[in-house]
């Protein structure tokens, strides 16, 4: 890993060259932005470094992984190889197998996802969510029964317990077929082993090893940080990190899962997110 930042170094400095250019000493612009977008300086940003708007798994610039100073950081959007309301199994009236549903369809077995495992928004007329409180933290078990784990070989799941929820009308709103000992809610496998997932009947070419490693485990990522007077002052630089990284972070909580996930939209909206303060002790250049 160390040498191959040492090679790196050309890249890096080009990417100091056009944050010198376009970024050093200037306040985001985003008059033209929707104020309600909590992404609009990010993409400022991405535009005055040249980086396309994406939501690939790939670096953003040259190799290397872009963050804007916020917190907390999305070091991911990765979606798991199993959703229970994708397991027909589970979910007998399901339409369309495997995740291939058309985009109507997939709503449909979707919001009944929600239903039985969400929250109403209240803020939003009460439209139902997998957000917030039902998302579980590393090995506790919240009050709607969810808990999250990561297993010896880093696959990581989220299970529900009906004997664990503590919902006053859980009875009404959750299944007879789920009012039974844990089940598996999602799962991310750690292994692209296609015999071992056949029998997970997991969905999606990817782990969430090789994801990671896709994106943060090429040339390194860097930071682009301002000062009181919210110009951009300085761009950090840090190594490549390995899944590994990941999991020891995973497990402490620093890094966690966040859903984003309601009613009537079908993107799963699955975040991964920490403190900034967790890049804080990895950097290992600074510039200017």
């Amino acid at each position: 890993m160390e040498n191959r930042f040492q090679e790196t170094s050309e890249i890096r400095k080009k990417i100091v060259d056009i944050f010198m250019s376009n970024v050093y000493g200037k306040r985001a612009d985003t008059a033209g932005s929707d104020p309600k977008h909590s992404g609009k300086e990010g993409h400022w940003l991405e535009k005055q470094m040249g980086v396309a708007p994406n939501a690939s798994n790939e670096p953003d610039l040259m190799g290397y992984e872009m963050k804007t100073e916020t917190s907390p950081i999305t070091v991911g959007s990765f979606d798991p190889n199993y959703w229970i309301f994708r397991d027909e199994k589970r979910f007998p009236d399901l339409i369309g197998k495997k995740g291939k549903e058309k985009t109507d369809e997939r709503k449909v077995n979707q919001n009944n996802f929600l239903n039985y495992f969400g929250k109403p928004n209240v803020k939003k007329k009460n439209r139902m969510s997998w957000s917030g409180s039902p998302i579980p933290k590393i090995n506790e078990t919240n009050s709607f029964g969810m808990k999250i784990t990561i297993s010896e070989d880093s696959t990581c799941q989220i299970f529900y317990s009906f004997s664990e929820d503590m919902r006053e009308n859980k009875k009404s709103i959750i299944p007879e077929r789920f009012q039974i000992g844990q089940i598996e809610i999602a799962r991310w496998d750690a292994s692209n082993d296609e015999s071992v997932r056949a029998n997970w009947n997991s969905t999606g070419k990817n782990s969430i090893r090789e994801k990671w490693n896709r994106k943060w485990n090429k040339n390194g990522w860097f930071i682009c940080r301002k000062g009181k007077d919210k110009k951009y002052n300085l761009i950090v630089f840090g190594r490549p990190q390995k899944f590994e990284f990941f999991v020891s972070h995973f497990k402490t909580g620093e890094i966690y899962f966040d859903s984003g996930m309601y009613y009537g939209n079908n993107r799963n909206y699955c975040q991964w997110r920490t403190s900034e303060k967790t890049f804080d002790n990895l950097i290992v250049e600074t510039y200017p």
